[in-house]
């Protein structure tokens, strides 16, 4: 979040001693608001217990919420594989992620900034209790580890959500092997091209240095702040909006998965035997504490605790339940009956759809965006995947790489002040304020589909050659004896059900 580089020094302004009194006390008060621009930071308890809060309410969607929610979905033989699949991923990103993710994501990479972090902080070198990050609004900080350990949580739960493309048929150890690899070189990345940025504190520095160089006429002056100004990452310079993970969790996610489920290869009898669901149960809980936990997951990802905040709160709710409703009437009317199973992967599509546009669209809008995310997944469930012929185990790609391209997509469009929206963030026309910039469709919509054509090249291809590169010197998948055995007793030597 904050940017740690070096500020350029700032021009002097020219003595205005020597001027006749009037003349003076007009060139001072023209050149008020040209002083250099300093600030204090402050950090808010309410807005460090309400972070605390979404920390621990993300961790509890992936463990046991993701976990339950894909174990009910697989057959008895394999509940215990995919409990220890989410388990173990959740345990060993959260070590990389203190180990350097967080500084690849979080902090200047030098000439691959656009891109990358760097090892500025590998081993959390530097941070302490005294650290602190920006959040939205100029003078607000919280604890650097406050953010370091809420972001560890998105970091823990977007690779588990691949799993479910691939269950039932993936070895143990490859997973394992893979899940470093796609963390260290697609999600790190991923994750500093879309939020990495200065804060707005040192965006109002650099505009004010950059127009007090300017006004002096020191033209290396203003092209160096010019310069830290376009210090972001990519996607953030761009313009795209994403406010909680649209890009970075989902469509990251689930392009990743679709990918893996075709170079995998689909299970062992796939059209030809029954696999249901063992337990949907299992599922209805697991989906009910992801359903809780995405409160933290979009209203936490505001960074404090305000009007936005209940924002993103109001809309992940009603979003979630147009989602639902979507699905579970278009499967009435089109398949006789309501499942269960239909309503909780609708109310998940709505949820993933209004994380990018949690805190810029306005709450009808978050209405219709979770109905047509609710139905435009269900077809493509129901009816696309299998005229394609993926074996997509547990829907990952029909309902996060879905549900996510339309959001992404539909964010620049609701984000839009005359639709109820909050507005596209201005913090240079005027440093040291939030203002709302003036809404262009055509480029607030452009922005949001570069992003989205963006993360399924990088996610898609990068995914591939990962898949590709692991499957060459370990192998991806298990033999088919251990797959029809199950990978709870074959991968894990237990069950998970003791009868």
């Amino acid at each position: 979040m904050k940017n740690l580089m070096k500020l350029s020094g700032l021009a002097a302004l020219g003595a205005l001693a020597g001027l006749p009194a009037a003349a003076q006390d007009a060139a001072t008060a023209a050149a008020a608001p040209l002083a250099p621009y300093t600030f204090e930071q402050s950090v808010n308890n309410g807005d460090v217990a309400w972070m605390s809060i979404s920390t621990i309410l993300v961790l509890l969607m992936t463990v046991p919420g993701l976990a339950l929610f894909y174990g009910g979905l697989v057959r008895t033989k394999n509940m215990l594989s995919v409990l220890t699949q989410v388990f173990a991923i959740c345990a060993i990103v959260a070590i990389i992620w203190v180990t350097y993710g967080y500084s690849l994501a979080f902090t200047y990479g030098g000439s691959l900034d656009t891109f990358v972090g760097g090892f500025s902080k590998a081993f959390l070198a530097g941070v302490d209790v005294n650290s602190k990050v920006a959040t939205f609004t100029n003078g607000v900080y919280l604890p650097e580890f406050t953010f370091i350990a809420f972001q560890m949580t998105f970091a823990c739960i977007t690779p588990a959500l691949i799993v479910g493309a691939f269950a039932e048929r993936i070895k143990f150890s490859a997973l394992m092997v893979f899940i470093v690899l796609w963390v260290t070189l697609i999600y790190f990345p991923m994750a500093h091209m879309v939020w990495w940025w200065g804060g707005p504190d040192f965006l109002a520095q650099e505009q004010t240095a950059k127009l007090i160089a300017e006004a002096a006429g020191d033209t290396a002056a203003a092209e160096a702040a010019a310069a830290n100004l376009a210090a972001n990452g990519l996607l953030w310079n761009w313009g795209a909006l994403d406010f909680a993970g649209g890009t970075v969790v989902h469509i990251n996610a689930g392009v990743a998965g679709l990918v893996g489920c075709i170079v995998l290869g689909k299970r062992v009898g796939y059209g030809k035997e029954s696999m249901a669901p063992h337990s949907l149960t299992m599922t209805m809980i697991g989906a009910s504490l992801l359903f809780v936990g995405w409160f933290g997951f979009n209203a936490g990802s505001n960074l404090e605790s305000n009007a936005i905040t209940a924002l993103a709160i109001v809309n992940t709710f009603v979003a979630a339940c147009a989602g639902g409703v979507a699905w579970m009437f278009i499967e009435w009317a089109m398949k006789g009956k309501p499942s269960l199973l239909g309503l909780v992967s609708g109310v998940v599509a709505g949820l993933v759809a209004v994380t990018p546009a949690a805190g810029f669209a306005g709450p009808m809008g978050s209405v219709v965006l979770g109905l047509v995310a609710g139905a435009v997944c269900f077809l493509f469930v129901a009816y696309v995947k299998n005229a394609l012929g993926l074996d997509d185990s547990l829907d990952v790609f029909g309902v996060h790489g879905i549900g996510g391209i339309i959001g992404a997509i539909a964010t620049g469009i609701l984000v839009n002040p005359a639709l109820g929206g909050a507005g596209i963030p201005d913090y240079l026309s005027q440093p040291g304020t939030l203002q709302v910039a003036e809404y262009v469709a055509s480029t607030a919509i452009m922005a949001q589909i570069k992003a989205v054509l963006f993360t399924l090249v990088f996610s898609g291809v990068g995914s591939f050659i990962l898949y590709k590169l692991v499957d060459m010197t370990i192998g991806l998948r298990v033999k088919q004896d251990v797959e029809r055995e199950g990978l709870d007793l074959a991968e894990h030597g237990e069950r998970a059900y003791s009868s």
